[in-house]
């Protein structure tokens, strides 16, 4: 069985995110995904987990920023 951290981060590996929104109370921010379950919220103290997962992350799906 995979931890809740673990399984997300496979899951941002996998391509499934979505969207990133601001979270709203006791969550810094909600990961959105294409796959159920669709919203994964993450509590300020375990944000430090997903820096490296989340850098390379494009909202458009496209890892290269492209120039006409």
């Amino acid at each position: 069985m995979y931890s809740y951290h673990n399984r997300i981060r496979q899951r941002i590996n996998n391509g499934e995110l979505v969207g990133i929104k601001k979270g709203g109370g006791e969550f810094s921010f909600i990961l959105l995904f294409s796959t159920y379950p669709y919203e994964r919220p993450i509590r300020p103290h375990s944000a430090y987990r997903y820096e490296k997962e989340l850098k390379t992350y494009s909202p458009n799906g496209d890892d290269s920023e492209k120039k006409e």
